[in-house]
């Protein structure tokens, strides 16, 4: 027998309380789980319901390329199986939609940055819409969901609202541009008749700062309150639901005009309106009468007779001429009288031709009122042989005007004129020349003898009328050169269309030669002429051949002086070597006598040699051109060498020698030893002009500037000048003898060199000359 204590038998009792309390709330909590359960199964049901009716279904895209992505895009995008790499989309998304949909999944998963993007599915017109940003942890971890969602109706219907919005845009716009540009006045009011909008024309009308100023004043177009304010018209034609017109006066511009309103009314309850400026209009309308006035005065005074009549065809005015044409009395005319009146009236005064039926042709002329034409014209012959041109007009209005020419003078003149062509055809058929008249359509009007005759053209041809370049055809076997017959075709062109006067030479087929010349003429037609020159001709190439043999005895004359001239320069060497040997004392002491001759001999071999080195510069330039070496020549150096070399020459003389170089002559490019040259023969020229061998003294200055284009070079003398015809010839070769009077060496040679170099730098050269007041010479050197 087992005995429990009473402390185990408590704690035992302890023990099963705690474990029955343990097990019912164990079933409790069970339960209560049990109920959450069941509710978070029915949320999650109803959920699932509602994510399956969503439009938008989930996508998760995660950093590393890993996607989830629903049974529902895979379908949109016509995929078999669900990818589990966003790589896998490259089969149904072109290159760069896949590069950028991965770009802005890895800035959703790296910055939080949510993207949305249009898809379109190659192969279908279905468009997916992705709208992505980073998915909350519950989600997972660096996870991006997209929500895509099947956005081809809204795209569609968004690309057809934005269409009708842009062309309701444009429309608007064009409205509001054709309103603005508008050159009438138009304004809009609203429901409160207060101006809304006006456009440039109303802000100038009314002298306002813009649009937005006048509006907010209020400023009206035109003045005055109640019935006859700007409200009224815009009152009446709401109220009335039809446009509202009425004239009112305004001042626009500091001028009284007056305007015609129009308000009309619109849907919105608003009233739009326009004025339009009619003080022109009244204007023209007053001229009108004035001009009408003016024109009866003026019609008056014709010397054709001049009738009008209205649509009721009764005679509305008629001028003096017309009365005493048709001796009308002005009472009969007061009446005003209808058209078969008119003539029945011109007949008893024998006024009309003599006519067989003239019930007929008066009926005839009746039609004139209705017919659709813009003018009849004929010719009346009167009982009196006077001579009407008959022009008749309908008028827009319904009615006529006729208008009665005596041509009784220009038949008779017509007469004569017939006289006279018949003259001028018997005039052309005698001429030496041979004449074409060519019309302006080309064809050839008239022609003489001699035309024909040159040509060798049968008449029956001629008479035919034929182009011009049928006659070029048939007229180029006659020519030494056929192609050149469509010369003719050219010129007839040029006189006829361009009224231009051409002309040239024909040679034939058997020598003789024509001078001819194409002539527009004042009727339009072109005269085109022939003149045999073959004597002339003949003349003129004796002539030529001449000349060509003068020219060669000058290319002949040129060569031997250089010829001539190269062979002078041996014995002039030997000459001055020897001279200057027996000069040094090589042969002995000479006398002071001899040794005078010796520096004479040595003298004139300087100035000898000086003539022959020009003459061979001359026929070297003449016939090859001067041959320069181009350098940076500094003028200032050259002009300043040139100038020493000959200053013992002119302190020999007496001559005051003044030399001014002035920085400004700067530098050229050229050749420094022509440039040298030039200089010296101007300086030798005023030298010998002043006496510089004879020593009589005077002043020869050599002067150099210059600008930014070009250097300038003066020489100047107060010697004995020359005269109008000698400053002519001055730079003609071998235009002066080669010595002068006094022995000296004239240097004609040099002022010709000169200017030859002078031109070869593209420089120029001028001389001015007087008797007895000396000579300046300029020369100008482009820099480059």
């Amino acid at each position: 027998m087992i005995v429990i204590s009473t402390a185990a038998a408590l704690i035992g009792g302890v023990i099963v309380a705690l474990l029955l309390v343990g097990a019912t709330f164990a079933l409790f909590v069970g339960l209560r789980a049990a109920a959450a359960a069941g509710s978070a199964v029915r949320a999650n049901r109803r959920f699932e319901a509602l994510f399956a009716a969503a439009p938008a279904v989930p996508v998760l895209a995660y950093g590393d390329g890993r996607i989830e992505l629903a049974r529902t895009v895979a379908d949109w995008l016509g995929l078999k199986e669900l990818p589990g790499r966003i790589d896998e989309l490259a089969s149904v998304l072109p290159v760069d939609v896949l590069g950028a949909l991965k770009n802005d999944i890895l800035a959703a998963h790296r910055a939080a940055r949510g993207f949305t993007r249009a898809v379109t599915v190659p192969g279908s017109s279905r468009t997916l819409m992705w709208r992505g940003e980073r998915a909350p942890h519950e989600i997972g971890i660096g996870a991006v969901i997209i929500w895509v969602f099947d956005a081809t109706d809204s795209q569609r219907e968004i690309e057809q609202l934005s269409a009708q919005q842009g062309d309701m845009r444009g429309a608007f716009e064009a409205l509001t541009g054709l309103i603005e540009a508008a050159p009438l006045p138009m304004w809009y009011r609203g429901a409160d008749l207060k101006l809304a909008m006006v456009n440039s024309a109303y802000v100038a009308a009314v002298e306002g700062a813009n649009a937005a100023d006048v509006v907010g004043r209020g400023v009206e177009l035109v003045e005055g309150s109640g019935h006859g304010g700007p409200l009224a018209g815009a009152v009446e034609a709401r109220e009335q639901g039809k446009p509202h017109e009425r004239l009112l006066p305004a001042t626009i511009g500091g001028e009284r005009r007056s305007l015609k309103l129009f308000d009309i009314p619109l849907p919105t309850g608003g009233v739009a309106g326009y004025a339009i400026d009619i003080e022109d209009l009244e204007q023209a309308h007053a001229r009108e009468r004035r001009f009408a006035e003016a024109q009866r005065t003026m019609l008056d005074r014709l010397s054709a007779g001049v009738a009008q009549f209205g649509r009721d065809r009764a005679l509305v005015f008629c001028n003096q001429p017309f009365r005493r044409m048709f001796a009308m009395r002005n009472e009969w005319l007061a009446d005003r009288p209808e058209f078969d009146r008119v003539l029945e009236r011109m007949r008893e005064a024998n006024r009309v031709p003599e006519v067989r039926d003239f019930p007929s042709w008066k009926a005839e002329r009746r039609d004139w009122f209705t017919e659709a034409v813009s003018a009849f014209e004929e010719n009346w012959m009167l009982p009196d042989s006077t001579h009407l041109r008959v022009l008749a007009q309908p008028l827009p209005d319904g009615g006529l005007l006729l208008i009665f020419e005596d041509r009784t003078e220009q038949v008779q003149l017509a007469s004569a004129r017939d006289t006279l062509l018949r003259v001028r055809t018997a005039t052309f058929d005698n001429l030496f020349e041979a004449l074409g008249v060519f019309a302006a359509d080309g064809k050839l009007q008239l022609w003489n003898n001699r035309f024909r005759a040159v040509w060798e053209l049968e008449e029956e041809f001629l008479s035919s009328h034929p182009r011009v370049d049928v006659v070029s055809e048939q007229v180029a076997s006659k020519l030494a050169h056929p192609a050149r017959a469509k010369i003719i075709n050219e010129l007839v062109r040029a006189a006829t269309m361009e009224r231009q006067t051409r002309g040239g030479r024909f040679e034939l087929a058997d020598g003789r030669h024509f001078e001819f010349g194409v002539v527009p003429l004042p009727d339009g037609n072109a005269l085109f002429t022939m003149l045999d020159i073959t004597d002339s001709r003949r003349i003129e190439q004796a002539l030529r051949e001449r000349n060509e043999a003068l020219e060669n005895t000058d290319r002949v004359k040129t060569a031997f002086v250089a010829n001539m001239s190269y062979e002078l320069r041996t014995p002039l060497t030997s000459i001055s070597g020897f001279a200057e040997m027996l000069h040094g004392g090589y042969a002995g002491k000479l006398t002071k006598q001899a040794d005078a001759y010796v520096e004479a001999i040595l003298e004139s071999v300087a100035r000898l040699g000086v003539l022959v080195d020009d003459v061979l510069d001359l026929t070297q330039a003449d016939g090859e051109g001067v041959a320069l070496e181009l350098e940076d020549v500094d003028l200032a150096a050259v002009a300043r060498a040139a100038a020493d070399r000959l200053a013992p020459q002119a302190r020999k003389a007496g001559i005051d020698y003044v030399v001014e170089i002035n920085r400004s002559v700067g530098r050229v490019t050229g050749d420094p030893r022509r440039i040298g040259e030039v200089i010296e023969h101007l300086l030798r020229h005023a030298l010998a002009s002043v006496g510089g061998e004879t020593g009589s003294g005077g002043r020869v200055l050599l002067h150099a500037d210059g600008n930014a284009a070009r250097a300038r070079i003066v020489v100047s003398d107060d010697g004995q000048g020359m005269d109008a015809q000698a400053a002519a010839h001055a730079f003609d070769r071998f235009a002066q003898p080669g010595i002068t009077s006094g022995g000296a060496r004239a240097l004609d040679l040099g002022l010709p060199l000169a200017k030859q170099f002078v031109e070869a730098h593209r420089g120029t050269i001028a001389l001015v000359s007087e008797p007895g007041e000396g000579t300046l010479v300029t020369v100008e050197l482009p820099r480059r």
